[in-house]
């Protein structure tokens, strides 16, 4: 199809300037190019297009005709391409972003709102998932993903990490007390989380040395919403991200345990499928969300 639309560029031009050679300059190539791709689009189309002779050249009905077609079906293709170059260079239209669950809502959320206040053109559409989402099969743009990525085709950017928290209530430490190392979590009663497995342990780690303490307790979840929410009615301990967890522990409503321990940090990262020429709606948003949580 190129083929043929760069030959109906020839032929109007050829049209236009009444002759081959005239129009050859315009169009970088010879004339005797230009005839070709005349008789080429005549072969296609089993009719004269121009009556030529050595003195002149004449559109004939048909060609006159096709003419006309032509210059309209150019016409909407330097509108396509006008549409998409203006697409691609302002940022514009709906962008599809997924993230999981507590991070998007805690930290991808804010940033979409001052993004969405500089560029009002662009429709934000999140969808949170605690799955790695297919982003081709699916229509999305963008994703944040949590861990190891595991998809050499995406183009990837990191964010800070996540770090990871002990917590219970100020009412149940009352009951139980606070662990003074993490051994003395056997003694507890520890919120799993069911995606991190039946025999999940929390490592622990301090200057070198390390402790991994199993996760025994009468609650588990499939979601880190519903562990603080545990946590925060006094059941017991739970670990997971600052993006879930510090603003209860700013306001004192859960208390973190163990500070001098460190639990290892989530990686994160931004990516985007690997297009040779993002659209400009991807490209800015990106950078933004590096800008606020790279």
């Amino acid at each position: 199809m190129s083929d043929k639309l760069h030959s109906m560029r020839v032929f109007v031009a050829a049209a236009s300037a009444d002759s081959f050679a005239a129009a050859a300059p315009a169009l970088g190539i010879s004339a005797v190019m230009v005839g070709k791709h005349v008789r080429a689009l005549e072969q296609q189309l089993g009719a004269r297009l121009i009556e030529r002779t050595t003195r002149r050249q004449v559109l004939t009905e048909i060609g006159a005709l096709y003419l006309e077609r032509c210059r309209e079906v150019l016409a909407s293709v330097e509108a396509a391409d006008h549409v998409a170059e203006t697409v691609r260079a302002s940022p514009q239209g709906v962008l599809r972003v997924t993230a999981p669950v507590a991070y998007g809502s805690h930290r991808l959320v804010p940033v979409i709102g001052a993004y969405a206040a500089l560029h009002p053109q662009v429709h934000i559409d999140l969808a949170l998932h605690n799955r790695v989402v297919d982003m081709a099969e699916e229509g999305f743009d963008v994703a944040v993903r949590a861990g190891a990525l595991r998809d050499d085709a995406l183009v990837a950017r990191p964010l800070r990490p996540e770090r990871m928290h002990a917590v219970a209530s100020p009412a149940y430490l009352a009951r139980r007390g606070a662990p003074l190392h993490p051994s003395d979590l056997a003694q507890h009663n520890c919120l799993a989380f069911a995606a991190w497995g039946p025999d999940h342990a929390w490592r622990f780690a301090r200057a070198g040395a390390s402790v991994h303490a199993p996760v025994r307790g009468g609650f588990a979840s499939n979601t880190g919403q519903a562990l603080v929410a545990a946590a925060l009615a006094g059941m017991g301990v739970a670990v997971q991200t600052g993006a879930l967890l510090e603003p209860f522990i700013a306001s004192g409503q859960l208390v973190e345990l163990l500070p001098d321990w460190n639990l290892p940090e989530r990686a994160m990262h931004i990516v985007r499928r690997a297009e040779t020429r993002p659209s400009a709606k991807v490209r800015s948003f990106v950078d933004f969300a590096l800008e606020r949580l790279g």
